[in-house]
């Protein structure tokens, strides 16, 4: 992955020791965040278009995957030798802007700094949540909003 002026990558010696993490650990731990954080969310069936499909997330220059999908009302940690419905990708620099809210979603995609393979249409519903997402109203989501809106100016000056 070539980095742009927009986009500054984690060297990849930083990266290493996330990458002797067993994917399977990644994506148990982001489930595990991501059920409280949507909570509200996944009791008002607002991630149902999730049901049984796979999204795939990796972030290419810390060498993390980790794979989700719905079951039963709760988001759960999926193989990743499984073929994901979905796949997001992109730099940590370009998921710190989004969780950061310094760039939206549609920047992001159409600037292909944040990528989507796949379905089509299950892009475009994730895309949407994401956009409609009221930061103000998780507790969570602000706290690591926050954190990004920090972290990022360092990461822009430290790996730029």
């Amino acid at each position: 992955m070539i980095a742009s002026e927009n986009s500054p990558l984690l060297p990849r010696f930083l990266s290493l020791p996330m990458a002797i993490i067993p994917v399977r650990v990644h994506s148990t731990a982001v489930v595990t965040v991501l059920n409280r954080v949507f909570s509200d969310a996944l009791r008002d069936e607002e991630l149902d278009f999730l049901q049984d499909r796979t999204v795939r997330i990796q972030v290419q220059d810390m060498q993390l995957v980790f794979c989700i999908s719905l079951q039963r009302g709760r988001l759960k940690a999926s193989r990743t030798n499984d073929v994901p419905d979905l796949s997001i990708s992109g730099s940590l620099h370009a998921f710190l802007q989004l969780a950061a809210r310094t760039e939206d979603t549609d920047t992001l995609f159409f600037q292909r700094r944040l990528r989507m393979e796949g379905d089509t249409e299950l892009g475009l519903e994730v895309k949407n949540f994401l956009d409609g997402l009221d930061v103000d109203s998780f507790w969570l989501p602000k706290q690591v909003s926050s954190l990004a809106q920090k972290a990022l100016p360092l990461y822009e000056r430290l790996f730029s």
